[in-house]
């Protein structure tokens, strides 16, 4: 699936991932290739992204955390998520 994510002074993150882990406001969940449709808020946390190869600029790097080599991390205060069509648009702040 494509997964991008954004926030208000810069596109974080944008490429071809596994999975998804999201803080939602009422638990954390996963979202994998061909999930539903789906929108939802996030609250303070970490997503955890899941992809063979991550290409991210280099003013984006710093912010996310290195788990191994296939999965990175990245603390948000809030956010929104919307899933169609096998393309996931995180807005974080």
């Amino acid at each position: 699936m494509t997964l991008e994510i954004v926030s208000p002074e810069a596109k974080l993150f944008s490429g071809t991932v596994t999975s998804v882990t999201l803080p939602g406001v009422d638990g954390s969940f996963q979202i994998l290739n061909h999930h539903a449709a789906i929108v939802s808020t996030l609250k303070a946390g970490l997503i955890k992204i899941v992809a063979d190869n991550f290409a991210m600029s280099k003013d984006s790097a710093a912010k996310f955390t290195s788990v191994d080599a296939k999965t990175y991390t990245l603390a948000i205060n809030s956010g929104t998520i919307e899933m169609k069509d096998n393309k996931a648009i995180v807005l974080v702040d």
